[in-house]
Order: C-alpha cells, then structure tokens, then sequence
C-alpha cells in the first residue's frame, strides 16, 4: 500500500528531504528546522546505532517514499533491473526516473511527485499529443510532454513552479516554453545524492 501519513513525519524518521513537500509552504519551512530530530518525545536524544540491515531497509523506504511507491511496485521495479547484463542500479534508477509523474516533477510541471500523479490521473497531461492517465507510464526517448490544457498550467501552485527560472532541470530532460522532451536515459546521479543505492541493491539481492 502506498504511504499516506504525514509526509513530515516520514523524512524526519529518515533524516532527509525527500522532496514530498511543496518549497516554500510553512510545512516545508517547519521540515527544514527540524529535520535532524526524530519525532517522538525522545527525537532529540543521541542517534541510534544501526545494524547493517536496518540501514538497508532504510534506504529502501527512502526510495519507496522519494517515488511514492507500494513495496510491491519497487520490488517489482528491482526484479525487472536484475535480470538485465549490467549495473542494476542504473537500470533501477532508469525505470524509476522515466515514470511520468517523475518526469513531470523533474521538469517543473508540478512542485511534489505526488501533485504530479494527481495531474496524470485526472488527465490533464499528454504525451506525443495523446492524454495519458497511468502515473507509472515510463516515458520513451523523443516523447514529448505537455499540458491538456493551456488553463492547467495557470493554477497558482503549477504556475509558480513552472515558471521558477532557479529550477535544475536533468540534462537527460529538456524544457522548452510550454513542453518537455524527454532526450536520452536517465543517470543515477540526482538519486544517489540523496541515497545509498548499493544497501538498496544489497537489501533485495539477501
């Protein structure tokens, strides 16, 4: 079952920014202040100790929740990586980067992965000009991402992120004016700035 608790809670348990919350609310400002202390009435007391295999399953859970993911479909993604000649945790991160709700997010169309999946659903994306609504659509080489409508991107919380000049966008992704293109296969490098994806690799390979 996908997470649905407080999101602040979750990254402060992890002990990072997973990017859950919209930039810029007071939520978000209230993470940034406390994000080094656990919740519960002993979250200030000295850290823990952790065993090989809870730091596994830690950075498994921040993967899950980064995406927004059931345990099933990312064990589903890892199944599909590992029976591929390689690195897996390329292959991991590529089928991981190209869905389209993280696509979305990754180029400004929406502030969370989360906001992003909620615009596929309700159908207000299109790819290569056809309305798709499957959120775990992976996103092909030379697709090319836009909006339903032209109104959809005039939606304060959309407009304000689509138009933040500040944005990093993925050198594997290209925007331009009011559409994404999708250009070549995703790197590992924006996930493993916040995750270890060896213990990941190592939590589903026992």
């Amino acid at each position: 079952m996908r997470y649905t608790g407080p999101k602040n809670r979750v990254m402060r348990q992890l002990g990072v920014d997973l990017g859950l919350k919209r930039l810029g609310t007071k939520s978000h400002s209230r993470l940034l202040k406390r994000l080094n202390i656990s919740p519960g009435q002993h979250g200030s007391s000295g850290k823990k100790k952790f065993s090989e295999r809870a730091l596994q399953l830690r950075e498994k859970q921040k993967l899950r929740f980064m995406f927004g993911l059931t345990e099933k479909q990312l064990k589903k993604y890892f199944k599909k990586a590992s029976q591929k000649k390689g690195n897996t945790a390329l292959y991991l991160c590529q089928y991981l980067e190209r869905r389209l709700d993280n696509v979305l997010y990754r180029l400004g169309f929406a502030p969370t992965r989360s906001s992003a999946r909620q615009l596929v659903s309700h159908k207000h994306i299109k790819v290569n000009d056809k309305i798709l609504n499957i959120p775990s659509y992976l996103v092909k080489k030379g697709d090319i991402i836009t909006f339903a409508k032209e109104k959809i991107s005039q939606i304060p919380e959309i407009k304000e992120t689509f138009e933040n000049k500040d944005l990093i966008i993925p050198s594997w992704l290209k925007k331009e004016d009011n559409k994404g293109l999708f250009i070549s296969d995703p790197s590992t490098e924006l996930i493993e700035k916040q995750i270890h994806l060896r213990l990941v690799i190592e939590y589903y390979s026992r």
